[in-house]
This record gives structure tokens, sequence and C-alpha cells, in this order.
């Protein structure tokens, strides 16, 4: 019985790198989806524009350009800043279809060493406005932080339209929101940026 010899194909180059590429894709492709696979995404609700810090994640005041901003210095040990938070809760559902971000700036780390009681204050509170971890530096370019809470109301443009020292009555806020957004206000000077470190709920 003759066997006939079978004379294997030799593989191009141009055929080799079509496999290789291939190959290299498929490895990437699988990396990429167990390292993206956390079971299900984050717990939150968190509100518009919130970015998780477990990425070291920055919030900046220029990315609210467009916006009216209230920004909040407070501390977890303060009873009137924990007094204002509710007030600023409703004021961000109520007015966050009219472009109103609410921003808190805890100054917990360097006041009395609290920072760790940020986190799972957010929680406990329900927040529904990102929180930042202040500094000495953004507590210096507003004035001089003196007395806890004190608040910025900020305008579409970055100007600062008024400042309260203390626990502020809503109706304070409400005020200066419907002002800026008649147009019937006059700044005092624009807000200084800032970029800082955000804080996550647990």
């Amino acid at each position: 019985m003759a066997v006939k010899n079978v004379e294997k194909k030799k593989l191009t180059q141009k055929q080799k790198n079509i496999i290789y590429t291939s190959i290299f894709f498929a490895v990437v492709l699988t990396f990429f989806i167990i390292n993206n696979t956390n079971g299900g995404p984050e717990q939150g609700p968190y509100p518009p524009g919130y970015k998780l810090s477990s990425n070291n994640a920055m919030l900046s005041l220029n990315d609210y350009k467009g916006k009216i901003v209230i920004l909040d210095f407070w501390a977890t040990w303060c009873p009137p800043c924990r007094r204002g938070i509710p007030d600023l809760i409703e004021l961000k559902n109520k007015y966050k279809d009219k472009g109103l971000e609410i921003i808190g700036i805890s100054v917990d780390e360097y006041s009395r060493n609290t920072k760790s009681e940020v986190a799972p204050f957010i929680k406990e509170y329900g927040i529904n406005y990102p929180i930042v971890y202040g500094d000495l530096n953004v507590t210096s370019n507003y004035g001089g932080i003196r007395s806890i809470p004190t608040s910025f109301v900020i305008d579409k443009e970055g100007q600062v339209v008024s400042q309260y020292v203390g626990f502020v009555e809503s109706s304070n806020y409400i005020r200066d929101i419907e002002n800026i957004l008649k147009g019937s206000y006059s700044a005092k000077g624009k807000a200084p940026n800032f970029k800082l470190p955000l804080a996550e709920a647990k």
C-alpha cells in the first residue's frame, strides 16, 4: 500500500504576525475583564458629579463653572455644623435642577484630628453632596476660617455673593439662590479655586 508523503505547509511571516497579534489582544482583553469585574457597582447612591476617593479622586472648584455653589466649611465635632447639614441636604434636593451644587469642606483633619470620622458621618447623615478634606491652604485662601461653620455662596461665574459665619437659616441661602437666578445681586470678588481630595461614604 503506497503511502503518500504529505508536505506540511509552512506559515508565512504575515500569517504568523496575525496569529501573534490575535493572541496578544485576547490576553489583554482577558486581563481587562478580570480586573474590572468586582461583582457589581459600588454602593450608593451618590449625587451627580460625585467621585469615589478610592483612586485618590480630587474635586476642583473650577469644575463647577456655570453652577451656583454653596461652600460649607465644617467638622464632624461641630454642633452648629451638624444642625445645618439637614438644611443643606434639603436645599440640594430643592434646587439641584436649577444648577445648585454644595461642597462640604471638612476641617477635621487639622482641627481635632478626626478625619477618620468623616466617612462614617457622611453615610450616617445621608449627605447628598460631595465632601472634601480641607487643608490650611484653602482656609487661608478664604480669608482664614476662624469659626465653623463658615459658608460662601458663589455665583455661576465663580464670584462670591455672600459669606456666613455660624449657623445659617436656610432662608438666607434661598434668598441668595433666588437672587442669583434672577440676576439681582452684587458680587464681592472671585472665589479662590482649590483642588482637594474627596471623602467617600463608608
